[in-house]
């Protein structure tokens, strides 16, 4: 089950990047949306980036789970809300969610060597 959380991020950011050139327009109606609902509000970006990763783990989105626990990461979660996070979406969705919880909780442990490592 191991996958290169790390590459799956850094592999999604140049396909976002080619897209964006590739059909400028509709990218940039995502791109207003991802910016209008990932910005401070009522919820700090940190929660929204939490809930998100939620939603990727029920949805058993792969590349999503990898790119949102290091924006997580990013927004200033820790290891234990991140863990939290996780078991929510394990109530919710159930033992499918239970699975790809295991593969966030493995994009956690990847970005977290990253991070001591400087990468």
């Amino acid at each position: 089950m191991i996958k290169d959380h790390g590459k799956n991020y850094n592999d999604l950011e140049k396909l976002m990047k080619q897209l964006n050139s590739e059909i400028p327009s509709e990218m940039a109606g995502f791109n207003n949306l991802h910016k209008a609902v990932l910005s401070e509000g009522a919820l700090s970006v940190k929660t929204k980036e939490l809930i998100a990763l939620g939603i990727a783990v029920t949805a058993k989105c792969d590349v999503c789970i990898a790119y949102h626990v290091k924006n997580s990461l990013n927004a200033g979660a820790n290891s234990s809300e991140i863990l939290e996070t996780i078991g929510v979406a394990i109530l919710m969705g159930g033992n499918p969610s239970m699975i790809y919880g295991c593969e966030a909780l493995e994009a956690l442990n990847q970005f977290i060597v990253l991070e001591k490592n400087g990468s």
